[in-house]
């Protein structure tokens, strides 16, 4: 934020919901497009061998599929400006969004896994032609391979960029597509290695017991991962605050400014992905009449909002008691 350095990658927020949103829709429509395919495949192999594993699995990849679509229109409807209805900005329409895609995940995931392994402990059921489902869980996992690596790429740039752990950023981005899209893949491709298993060990012992346990273990992994969604959409939308680090970085720009000699008040905010609220009280540098402030104090709320980052900056005046703040 001095005089003409932008907040982009060094804010800690998410240059790839700000300067490459195209990447993240990039990565929604490949995992919609392979989890059709996926769960099309899936369904068939369910029904010709009747395998609960790959039952599990076809609720799995349908699951994934709707919550797909759930997830393109947080990604439509999260880009949209500000209007008279909306001054803040509908970027948290994007953690709605995705929080009815966790849920989706939770319910027509995990619940129905679980739910159709307890019954099939109960009342267990042949299963056949094994090799389909080794042909079908095997594409799935090439298909599902490419979704994820789509995924992974995207959030190595974005923390190669802000000089973030991996994992860091992936808990943590305010993007919140790109974190359902990585967890989602990641789940599926384990869930896919679990499914195999208790195939591979229905075909070997005669028992549906482990495809039973496989079809359980699927579902408590979806639920677990759909909680960890569930948490992270819920904390952006009652109002998270900035890391430290982000905090101490866009303190320190505003006092780079050469017409602003202290910031005794500073508060940041997400109101969606990439897209801050920035609050503070300045000491503006000089003496001006009342008049001749209000109209600085304006045109640096303008220059703070043409960043990408700044969905919108309230700028006050400090009084002289009040402490200046420190990077």
């Amino acid at each position: 934020m001095a005089d003409e350095t932008s907040l982009v990658g060094v804010t800690g927020t998410d240059p790839a919901g700000a300067s490459s949103g195209g990447e993240s829709l990039k990565t929604v429509v490949i995992a919609f497009a392979a989890n059709l395919v996926i769960a099309i495949a899936k369904s068939f192999a369910a029904v010709v061998t009747g395998s609960a594993s790959m039952l599990a699995e076809a609720a799995h990849s349908w699951a994934d599929t709707g919550n797909e679509i759930f997830l393109l229109v947080a990604d439509r409807r999260s880009g949209k400006g500000r209007d008279a209805r909306h001054p803040m900005g509908y970027g948290r329409e994007a953690y709605v969004w995705s929080m009815f895609a966790a849920f989706g995940l939770f319910t027509a995931g995990a619940v129905v896994s679980i739910s159709h392994g307890i019954t099939e402990l109960r009342n267990p059921e042949e299963a056949s032609d094994f090799a389909v489902a080794y042909v079908v869980l095997a594409l799935s996992f090439v298909l599902e391979g490419v979704s994820f690596t789509q995924a992974v790429l995207q959030t190595r740039r974005s923390a190669r960029r802000l000089g973030r752990r991996f994992f860091d950023h992936v808990l943590n981005t305010s993007v919140p597509t790109l974190r359902a899209v990585f967890f989602e893949d990641a789940a599926a491709l384990l869930g896919i290695l679990i499914a195999a298993t208790g195939v591979a060990l229905h075909q070997v012992t005669g028992s549906a017991v482990p495809d039973a346990v496989g079809s359980i273990l699927v579902g408590v992994l979806l639920g677990v991962v759909a909680v960890v969604l569930i948490e992270r959409n819920r904390r952006f939308l009652v109002g998270e605050n900035v890391r430290p680090e982000v905090r101490t970085h866009v303190l320190e720009r505003l006092l780079q400014r050469t017409d602003v000699d202290r910031v005794t008040y500073l508060h940041l905010e997400f109101l969606g992905p990439s897209r801050l609220y920035l609050v503070a009280a300045v000491d503006m540098a000089g003496d001006d009449v009342e008049h001749r402030l209000a109209g600085r104090l304006r045109r640096l709320e303008r220059l703070l909002e043409e960043d990408d980052l700044i969905e919108e900056a309230v700028l006050t005046l400090a009084t002289p008691e009040e402490p200046a703040l420190r990077p």
